[in-house]
């Protein structure tokens, strides 16, 4: 049976690349979602030569734009091709408040809102067997939903660390909640957990950073180490039954009730849906 597409937002990232690797090796035709496409380039044909899969392209998406992610999707929509694999990699940790075009902010709307709406619109390219991967954090633990979180991210002043957190909490709660629902059609969804890796996120540039990097470095991952559970994830035989859970070093974590049973999940889908519904001509029908 032909592999469909699959689909690596950040792919020439640290752990993009290696997820990318990883995928094109399995035979899969790739395309490398990336924010400056020419410099992503030499990163993809590298991972042609490595993987020996000539099928790996790169195309331009920005996710703190909404029309940036909307075109991109309908791109593919008009391609028709089916859609194997789509791995929701990227991820961002800024200092500043910054304000998308859409009036987001734009941690917000990197690691949460773009993740979700490329999801929903590339939904009809997905058949029984398709796999969506979230990258989440362990942050997810301490994160909250306030009633500004699309604007600020979080009541009070802007803290990256909690705002982060807050993303990645809404991350986890949308792959629980889009599992449930298409859970009949055999499309799953799982959140990886990479644990704390050595990427370009993780260097703030803070006074105190070399004070972190002294007592985090003994658990910093490294991107392979990092990228491992997301590539388990997309190519394991017996996890493709799995759906609506989260695994980390390969494994599936036990989710406390307060997590799995989030009092927020429902209404966070519902006030995702209305926002996009606000913004964007049409999102398909998971209902």
């Amino acid at each position: 049976m032909e592999k469909g597409l699959a689909i690596i937002t950040g792919a020439d990232g640290g752990m993009g690349q290696e997820i990318t690797l990883a995928i094109a090796k399995a035979g899969f035709p790739v395309v490398m979602a990336c924010i400056d496409a020419e410099k992503a380039k030499p990163v993809c044909e590298r991972i042609r030569q490595a993987s020996g899969n000539p099928q790996v392209e790169v195309r331009t998406v920005n996710l703190a734009s909404l029309a940036s992610v909307e075109a991109f999707a309908d791109r593919l929509l008009e391609e028709g091709r089916p859609v194997s694999r789509l791995m929701n990699n990227a991820g961002i940790l800024t200092t500043p408040v910054r304000r998308t075009e859409d009036g987001l902010e734009t941690i917000v709307s990197v690691n949460y809102v773009a993740p979700y709406l490329l999801t929903r619109s590339l939904l009809p390219l997905m058949q029984p067997g398709s796999r969506i991967v979230n990258t989440v954090s362990c942050t997810y633990a301490i994160g909250k939903i306030d009633a500004d979180f699309f604007e600020k991210g979080r009541s009070g002043r802007f803290y990256r660390i909690p705002v982060y957190s807050n993303t990645k909490l809404a991350l986890l709660l949308f792959t629980q909640e889009l599992a449930g629902r298409l859970r009949d059609k055999g499309i799953t969804v799982n959140a990886s957990d990479p644990g704390i890796v050595s990427t370009d996120m993780i260097r703030m540039h803070a006074w105190f950073d070399p004070l972190t990097d002294i007592f985090y470095r003994p658990f910093i991952k490294t991107p392979a180490q990092g990228a491992a559970t997301a590539i388990y994830l997309a190519l394991d035989e017996p996890v493709g039954a799995k759906t609506g859970c989260c695994f980390a070093n390969c494994k599936e974590k036990h989710l406390p009730e307060r997590i799995l049973h989030h009092a927020q999940q429902q209404t966070l889908w519902n006030d995702t849906e209305k926002l996009l519904q606000e913004r964007i001509s049409r999102l398909s029908n998971v209902r």
